[in-house]
């Protein structure tokens, strides 16, 4: 598009909200077929066109941005035969133009706006987040109106774009996980389209035909299809304005949209996947089949999940890791529209017994539907640990649509606040009964079939409507609001306050009221000079990792539960060279508990033996399950081209093979001598 063109264009928008919001706005309030509100939940508000439009606003003037989030009900389950990847090869498509936005992306560079677009198993969707004007407000509403009906989706754009989905393909195509996981799932699923990752098969991707992909398009990219949220700081009367405006005059098309009905049958026997393929780790999944998001068992699932899974007092942690079966695992479970999947997973080093830490993956899981069923302290930690992220996810209204997204596909956003109430109802006997239900022998796919003389099948009963799970549903928490805030450099250097302690460590304190009283912080720790830090390998790495596995008072399972009880999220690590960096999110009433706690990480570490011996392993075993993978030899090869150091200079890029020899090479001792001789804050900074 011609820059003369583009400056029209962006003139004429501007002029629209202008001169016409005000008669979109009457409209709006007094026609009786235009937009209807609806339904309230803790400051969203739902509202509907004639055409079947569903629009949340969510206003949250603490954010000097604002966020368009559009959610389409189409993902991967809805492709047929052959058009594997058909909706993630759309997502690219609706970012090569419609005949009044023929640049997308430049339009989204000129608004100084950050975008992104995802495509998961049910639902795609497209954001832009944007500093606060109505002029912006106005073009992301006109864009994805335009893209919903109008996109090119163009034979000669597909040549040129089909490439990278395809190299997108190829790259997951290098990682242990992404392989096991898209063959686990091809084996758990015999018919229905979980059976396949969003990014499709490669000679799906590859011969597609347009027709095809487009009638993909004018079928499922509707307004009847899809809802729309703006989140942030706007005007709420204009913006509805704007949506009856841009998005009012497209009509609700009459096909009427297939339903899926494919129902996965029940599993008769173990099933087996075995994957051959060069890589310097090994790696064993299990995956059990669970019921739709929406079943009354999804909480206590949830919460199963966490008792498992989780990084410090998780079963697996205990029964693999600490016990040097394997050198990480992980636990996490499909929520999805139709019933999913809760999966296990274990990262091990080559000389790790893969019989021994699969024996020890599937203990884990018969235990604790057996004969070792979950505590009371256990189911208590991990709802903690669950609700604490249902806590934060609103205050960050920008990426909250995106959270809502997968809610949306399940039927209703509102369930995410009706999944959270859930959890809070978990009980012991409730995680115990879905361990037993779904944690069996016969309903697990790992990579081999095993024949089953006589199998204990599970039946996936059918998840109620979500009408009938929300009908009287009512939300009684309620939410502390932020202000309006100016982002401006005088407004903000007004409100700082700083000062020094004696030792020279530096604050920097910016008081402002954050929705759901949201505090961030972040503490900077200078240690050590060009020769102080020189010959060091990866020492900096081990000791700042050892900072968040214990103190001298508290262990790391401690720490874990003091920051889910008080609402926190802590990382530290190295930043940069010589540059140790806490960072800090939690709420206002429990910020100073944190911060102490975060004081005592780093004042009193603990330097446990047991802790230092696992992260030596982790680290290394991370190195070696990427060191053949093309991104990272191709970021440090860049690296060492642009940084030419010696080696034993701090700054020096090591080998994937040296920096495996550094891990082994450190001892306890070493991190010791290390903290004590560089650890210190006379050379540093907090800002609140």
């Amino acid at each position: 598009m011609p820059s003369s063109h583009v400056l029209r264009t962006l003139a004429a928008v501007v002029g629209v909200v202008v001169l016409t919001s005000s008669s979109a706005i009457a409209q709006a309030q007094n026609t009786g077929s235009s937009l209807v509100k609806g339904v309230s939940v803790e400051g969203i508000t739902e509202y509907r066109l004639p055409n079947g439009l569903r629009v949340l606003l969510f206003p949250d003037k603490s954010k000097p941005q604002t966020t368009v989030n559009i959610t389409y009900l189409v993902g991967s389950r809805q492709e047929g035969y052959g058009e594997t990847g058909m909706a993630h090869l759309l997502e690219h498509m609706q970012f090569k133009g419609t005949p009044k936005h023929r640049h997308p992306s430049e339009e989204i560079t000129q608004h100084g706006a950050t975008f992104d677009a995802t495509t998961s198993f049910d639902r795609t969707n497209f954001f832009e987040t944007f500093t606060t004007a109505d002029s912006s407000l106005a073009w992301a509403l006109d864009l994805e109106a335009d893209r919903m009906t109008n996109s090119f989706i163009a034979r000669e754009d597909l040549d040129k774009e089909m490439p990278v989905v395809r190299n997108e393909f190829e790259k997951d195509e290098n990682s242990p996980f992404v392989v096991t996981l898209k063959r686990v799932l091809g084996t758990a699923y015999l018919f229905h389209a979980y059976s396949h990752l969003p990014i499709g098969a490669q000679s799906d991707i590859e011969n597609v035909p347009i027709e095809r992909l487009q009638g993909f398009y004018h079928k499922h990219y509707q307004p009847d299809n899809a809802i729309l949220m703006i989140a942030g700081t706007f005007d709420e009367q204009r913006a509805l304005g704007l949506v009856q405006e841009k998005f009012g005059a497209i009509p609700r098309p009459t096909r009427v949209l297939d339903q899926t009905y494919t129902v996965e049958p029940t599993q008769d026997g173990e099933r087996m996947a075995t994957i051959r393929r060069t890589g310097n780790a090994q790696l064993i999944m299990s995956f059990y089949h669970i019921p739709a998001g929406t079943h009354p068992d999804f909480p206590a699932i949830d919460v199963l999940t966490r008792i498992l899974g989780d990084p410090a007092s998780g079963r697996l942690q205990k029964g693999l890791v600490e016990t040097k079966k394997a050198s990480a695992v992980q636990a996490n479970n499909l929520q999805q529209h139709d019933p999913g999947g809760l999966f296990l997973a274990a990262l091990l080093q080559k000389t790790q017994s893969i019989d021994s830490a699969e024996a020890a993956l599937f203990n884990a899981a018969t235990e604790i539907a057996t004969t070792k069923p979950p505590t009371t302290e256990e189911v208590e930690r991990a709802k903690t640990d669950v609700l604490k992220n249902f806590d934060l996810a609103p205050t960050n209204t920008g990426r909250f649509g995106l959270e809502l997204s997968e809610w949306m596909a399940m039927g209703d956003w509102r369930l995410f606040f009706y999944h959270r109430d859930q959890v809070k109802k978990v009980t012991v006997q409730d995680v115990q009964r879905v361990a037993s239900a779904y944690l069996k022998e016969s309903n697990r796919t790992v990579g081999l079939f095993i024949p089953t003389e006589k199998p204990d099948r599970t039946e996936i009963t059918a998840a109620p409507s979500v009408d009938s799970l929300l009908k009287g549903y009512k939300s009684d928490v309620v939410v502390a609001t932020g202000e309006s805030f100016d982002p401006s450099p005088t407004n903000i250097e007004s409100r700082i306050h700083r000062s020094a302690l004696k030792s020279g460590f530096r604050l920097a304190l910016v008081p402002k009221k954050n929705r759901g009283e949201a505090v961030s912080a972040v503490v900077s720790l200078r240690i050590g000079n060009e020769r102080a830090l020189a010959n060091r390998s990866m020492l900096p790495n081990l000791t700042a990792q050892m900072l968040m596995r214990g103190t001298k008072s508290l262990n790391r399972q401690q720490i874990t539960d003091s920051l889910n009880k008080l609402k926190a999220k802590v990382t530290i690590a190295m930043a940069s060279t010589g540059n140790v960096r806490a960072t800090v999110e939690t709420t206002r009433p429990n910020f100073a508990a944190t911060l102490r706690l975060v004081g005592d990480m780093l004042r009193q570490p603990a330097f446990d033996q047991t802790e230092f011996e696992q992260a030596q392993r982790e680290a290394i075993t991370s190195v070696e399950s990427q060191r053949g993978e093309p991104l990272m030899v191709g970021q440090i090869t860049f690296a060492r081209e642009i940084g030419r150091y010696e080696k034993g200079h701090p700054r020096y890029v090591p080998l994937p093979e040296e920096q495996i020899e550094g891990y082994k090479a450190a001892t306890l001792a070493d991190v010791r001598k290390f903290y004590t001789e560089l650890y210190g804050a006379s050379t540093g900074e907090l800002a609140v």
